[in-house]
């Protein structure tokens, strides 16, 4: 059920069989019914699929430092089933089964962006549940663009159901000519919402940062087309609070800014670094709701600062 890395090579976890059975089971018994499903699941997961485990590890290590063989095990369970759960979410909204309860800190802010007509970067992160996010952004009026490769799992992305004629969410694959950057600048110009990735490169430029106590690269992207256009960069949390309930976070706005003259990259690179601080601290206090699945960092020393696991 967890959906671990998304690069080509990666082996699939959430086939149609496996997600047909999921909502069935939720029409039948709700989502507690289905939730309680995934224990058994992510157990079997946690201690025969050494390479789901593995992918974890990179994380949990660096939020976790000190953990023993057994505790990193632990920890790992509980976020394969942390991410279970929002996976159930996701299909349980886009099928119209149950409506989550949003709370948006910074909404507000961003609704007066979108009402002047403003376009801006929605900075996402593997954190929490970006559907249900998206789907509570409706009420903004706007199209919403992904920049991202259409989704590799046909189940998957027929349960989301990203690109379709009546889902205001739209994709812009940066396989296109000049990486899709057309097609994102005439978004912005419009007015509308251009969303991407900010914590893992998937084979992109990128810069060094610190994060987590140690260094990991990040893309830079997102800065710099923000500073190409002249919008805001929206840094979006969210986390699972309960059943029914969300909280998503939109209070960090930045404005980047290239002056002409000094190094572009490293002007780009303290941008990423102020997004990377966001994201830790946002984990420090949610720490089982981020989902990376894939080493992002470099060795190097590992900061013991952190708490214990929820």
């Amino acid at each position: 059920m967890p959906d671990f890395d998304r690069t080509p090579k990666a082996k699939r976890r959430g086939n149609r069989p496996g997600i047909w059975f999921f909502k069935t089971v939720m029409r039948v018994a709700g989502l507690r019914g289905a939730y309680a499903l995934l224990y058994p699941v992510c157990f079997y997961y946690a201690c025969f699929d050494r390479a789901a485990v593995r992918s974890a590890l990179p994380y949990l290590s660096r939020r976790f430092p000190g953990m023993n063989r057994w505790q990193r095990e632990w920890a790992a369970y509980k976020l394969f089933v942390a991410q279970g759960k929002n996976l159930i979410d996701r299909h349980a909204l886009v099928a119209g089964a149950v409506s989550f309860d949003t709370g948006i800190v910074g909404y507000d802010q961003v609704a007066a962006l979108s009402g002047e007509g403003q376009g801006f970067i929605l900075l996402t992160s593997h954190v929490g549940n970006w559907q249900t996010v998206m789907h509570s952004l409706e009420r903004l009026e706007k199209t919403v663009y992904l920049l991202m490769r259409p989704e590799e799992n046909p189940a998957l992305r027929k349960a989301v159901q990203v690109d379709s004629e009546k889902s205001r969410l739209k994709i812009i694959s940066p396989d296109q000519h000049l990486g899709g950057m057309v097609e994102v600048m005439q978004a912005l110009e419009q007015g509308d919402i251009v969303s991407i990735m900010g914590d893992r490169t998937y084979g992109a430029d990128g810069v060094d940062v610190r994060f987590m106590g140690a260094t990991a690269r990040f893309p830079y992207s997102a800065f710099h087309i923000a500073a190409s256009a002249g919008c805001p960069v929206v840094v979006l949390l969210s986390s699972k609070t309960g059943i029914n309930s969300y909280s998503v976070n939109m209070a960090e706005v930045l404005w980047p800014k290239l002056v002409r003259g000094q190094d572009r990259k490293k002007q780009l690179c303290d941008w990423v670094q102020q997004y990377a601080d966001i994201l830790e601290n946002y984990l420090l206090v949610h720490p089982l709701q981020y989902f990376i699945f894939y080493d992002i960092w470099e060795s190097g020393n590992i900061d013991h600062r952190t708490k214990n696991v929820e």
